[in-house]
């Protein structure tokens, strides 16, 4: 169990117990970081001793005269990307608390994007979880509210370990979703979005699980492109819809994945491009792998993807890593 009491306050796994402070108000959440509302970075509001300023807002804070200042860009509305920021903000924090020196984190009312940041901090440097580490804050500043997209992010980077990273599949569904509720027109998307196509690496990781088109063999993806998702709850995920044929039903049964739900690929591009749903047909022989939808499609498990690029594994084999230079003759022959 997680101590949570003010000896060696600010230490790994413990918190301090401090009062809760009146709304609005800047507070000390651990010895040297403070979070409050802006305004109170100015000199003659802030904290006594304070020597830098984490700034999470739509606008630089000004000249705040210190020489410690980091600006992160942000609007408080739940499509808000912070999660990609939170390990920038938190070395951030770290190096001024490793000098003895006292930060404060702000945001325009202080209890939304400078909440979630510094739950982010507790959460990565005292190995808490986001329920905890949010609930701590609340505590101590009860006006704390951060919007559910947030909530959302901070949860994501728990599942991360609290270290983003790009290469994990909860982070490559996350820049998913974002990109697709800012990109409302698909034949906008940046060339980013589409990963390597696999045909095209040269040498492939021995680890690394492959998989062919069943007609043609055509190489389409490998295993680090799937995005794993929790498994639903099964036929019962689909109780509203009608079935043509009366069957026995038993809302226990999990029938499993049927689908590979994987990141989006370069060979997709034309595909993709301009409309909403459609079909993945293999780019050699053209036979039909799946289907996407960039607003979401229902796994046979029952958990609803968002966006969905589902290839029907009975239309790919599965192939153990290939030795170094087997991709490259695999690209040279397609």
């Amino acid at each position: 169990d997680r101590k949570v009491g003010n000896s060696n306050p600010g230490k790994q796994g413990e918190l301090p117990l401090l009062a809760p402070a009146s709304a609005m108000a800047t507070v000390e959440v651990l010895p040297g970081l403070y979070l409050g509302p802006a305004g109170r970075g100015k000199a003659a509001e802030r904290p006594p001793g304070i020597t830098a300023l984490l700034s999470v807002d739509s606008e630089p804070p000004g000249e705040v005269g210190l020489e410690d200042v980091l600006h992160l860009e942000a609007l408080d509305q739940p499509g808000c990307d912070l999660l990609s920021r939170l390990d920038q903000a938190a070395a951030f924090i770290d190096r001024i608390r490793a000098k003895e020196g006292a930060i404060l984190v702000q945001c325009h009312a202080g209890v939304s994007r400078s909440v979630a940041v510094v739950t982010a901090y507790l959460m990565k440097a005292n190995n808490l979880p986001f329920e905890e580490a949010y609930t701590f804050i609340r505590a101590i500043k009860p006006d704390a509210k951060m919007n559910e997209g947030f909530e959302w992010q901070l949860k994501l980077y728990e599942k991360m370990g609290c270290e983003v990273d790009v290469t994990s599949a909860v982070y490559k569904q996350y820049n998913l979703q974002s990109l697709t509720e800012r990109y409302s027109e698909s034949q906008d998307l940046p060339k980013e979005i589409f990963a390597i196509d696999p045909n095209n690496i040269e040498q492939a990781t021995n680890c690394e699980l492959t998989y062919k088109c069943r007609k043609c063999r055509r190489l389409l993806f490998q295993s680090s492109n799937i995005l794993p998702h929790d498994e639903g709850t099964g036929l019962a995920a689909f109780a509203h819809k009608r079935f043509s044929e009366p069957a026995p039903f038993h809302c226990n049964s999990r029938p499993g994945c049927t689908s590979y739900f994987i990141e989006p690929l370069q060979w997709m591009e034309p595909m993709l491009l301009g409309v909403i749903e459609g079909q993945l047909l293999c780019p050699k022989c053209t036979s039909k792998l799946g289907s996407f939808h960039w607003h979401g499609e229902q796994c046979s498990c029952g958990r609803w993807v968002t966006p969905a690029f589902q290839i029907h594994k009975s239309r790919v084999d599965e192939a153990k890593g290939l030795p170094a230079g087997a991709l490259l003759s695999a690209r040279k022959q397609s």
